[in-house]
């Protein structure tokens, strides 16, 4: 038989052509979802957020000492409510919370305008939340007055003093906000200015298009990603990270590393002293962090992307921070964050997870257990973080009207391949291409979500930059999203 110089070579085409044909199957069927029980938060009050930008206009005309005067008295008039609620024991549905809520929203405008005044409009949201927090201590965090409640005031109120410090010069912005020295027994450290203690939790919002999917994917979108619990050493002071990352699963970070690792916000929580466990265990927190540590350095624990957080073989980032204190008898998360929206429920199934009665990052800030110690802010970044979730925002309402997430179909054998590669280096303790617990068409889609996402941001970004230009003030929220709304619909008609 005659067999042709150029046949292996074609058999091996062949046998390579029908290997990518075979890697090329998609995996059939969407991921199902069950109805959700309740329904998302939805503000609707858009005639008045754009009645408020038009008030702050008016302002912005007038001089800042013609309303000092005004300043003072609406300050004053929220000081007499706090005294009031600090004071007495009220439902979720006293009058006074409402009155409050508005008295706040529109001395944010008059501050926007006069931004001498930030640094008190700051303080006094921080008492704010603080009041708030600790009615809410025999409230059921579990029904949806009160879980109302407190996001209007406590997300309201954080989405009003960022509009002012967004409205303000760099100079003006204070970097670091220290709101409560809550007194601690566990060994201390300084970190940028402020004094955290062993068993902190801290809260972050990542850079990555993810993190921002992570903090508005639930009914009631926040403004945080990542959970991290922080371990200062007894002996040396040094501080270390423990966190669950999507691509490594359970580890200890030094502090520097938690640092540079891209955030654009930073919060501090910490167990407030007066629970009885920590009276009883003054040193409890320490306690929790070292746990949460030895575990980490002991045993591999991959990332959870189901968000189960019951099963803590596997650990989200949350979970980090809820399965510690849950060993030392203390529940955190007192109200469960819920996902009920289908289409955000299909967009987070496709990247694996499953639970969508679960521990979301923002909703800590909301626990009266703990006390929010401080939060760093960059306007800069700050800016970035509001595009960031408008973008996401109208992704989201595309999801809900239907549209699923897509990925390149050709690379769907170049993704299986990677896959098949960090398989075998996450059996040897390494970090592949494609995290471990992701699937190869997740990571497409990804990508996918990613690219929209980024480059709805780029032109979110130049059109922000000619709003301000325009009309000479930094486009609100509100604008963003009418800002996002047009790009992404634009992008996905070509």
């Amino acid at each position: 038989m005659n067999i042709r110089p150029w046949t292996p070579i074609l058999l091996i085409a062949l046998c390579l052509a029908v290997c990518y044909g075979m890697l090329m199957i998609p995996v059939t069927g969407d991921p199902e979802v069950s109805p959700g029980k309740r329904s998302p938060f939805v503000w609707d009050q858009d005639e008045y957020w754009s009645n408020l930008e038009l008030t702050f206009d008016e302002y912005r005309k007038t001089n800042c000492n013609s309303l000092s005067q005004l300043i003072s008295m609406e300050m004053s008039s929220i000081d007499t409510m706090l005294s009031y609620i600090e004071s007495n024991s009220l439902e979720p549905s006293a009058p006074i919370f409402s009155e409050l809520e508005r008295d706040l929203f529109e001395l944010a405008v008059l501050v926007g305008a006069c931004p001498d005044h930030i640094e008190d409009y700051v303080s006094l949201f921080g008492r704010i939340r603080i009041a708030v927090k600790n009615q809410s201590a025999h409230w059921d965090m579990n029904s949806a007055p009160s879980r109302d409640r407190v996001y209007r005031l406590v997300y309201g109120g954080r989405t009003a003093v960022e509009e002012v410090l967004l409205q303000s010069s760099g100079d003006s912005t204070p970097s670091v906000a220290i709101e409560f020295e809550e007194p601690s027994s566990t060994p201390s450290a300084v970190l940028h200015g402020v004094t955290v203690h062993s068993g902190d939790i801290l809260v972050s919002r990542g850079g990555a298009p993810t993190s921002a999917l992570i903090a508005r994917g639930s009914d009631y979108p926040g403004n945080f990603s990542h959970v991290a619990l922080l371990h200062v050493d007894r002996n040396t002071s040094v501080m270390s990270v423990v966190e669950s990352h999507i691509e490594t699963g359970l580890g200890v970070s030094t502090i520097d590393e938690y640092i540079r690792d891209k955030k654009l916000r930073i919060m501090v929580l910490r167990l407030r002293s007066d629970l009885p466990s920590v009276v009883e265990d003054p040193v409890l927190p320490h306690r929790v962090a070292e746990y949460a540590r030895n575990r980490a350095m002991s045993e591999h624990v991959p990332y959870d992307f189901a968000m189960n957080f019951e099963d803590h073989s596997k650990l989200f980032c949350s979970e980090v921070a809820y399965e510690a204190y849950e060993k030392f008898g203390i529940r955190l998360w007192m109200g469960l964050s819920h996902i009920s929206s289908r289409g955000v429920k299909l967009w987070l199934a496709a990247f694996g997870v499953e639970n969508f009665e679960t521990h979301e990052p923002s909703d800590l800030e909301y626990d009266p257990q703990l006390r929010v110690v401080a939060e760093w802010r960059d306007r800069e970044a700050l800016f970035k973080d509001h595009v960031d979730n408008a973008v996401v925002d109208v992704m989201l309402e595309a999801a809900e009207s239907g549209q699923q997430l897509e990925y390149t179909f050709y690379m769907l054998p170049v993704a299986r391949i990677a896959k098949a590669y960090s398989y075998l280096l996450n059996r040897f303790g390494g970090v592949g291409p494609v995290p471990e617990g992701m699937s190869a068409t997740a990571a497409l889609k990804n990508s996918w979500f990613s690219a929209k996402h980024g480059e709805t941001c780029k032109q979110v970004m130049l059109q922000a930059s000619e709003f301000e230009h325009r009309h000479g003030y930094s486009p609100p929220y509100w604008e963003l999203v009418r800002i996002a709304r047009r790009v992404y619909r634009s992008l996905m008609q070509r």
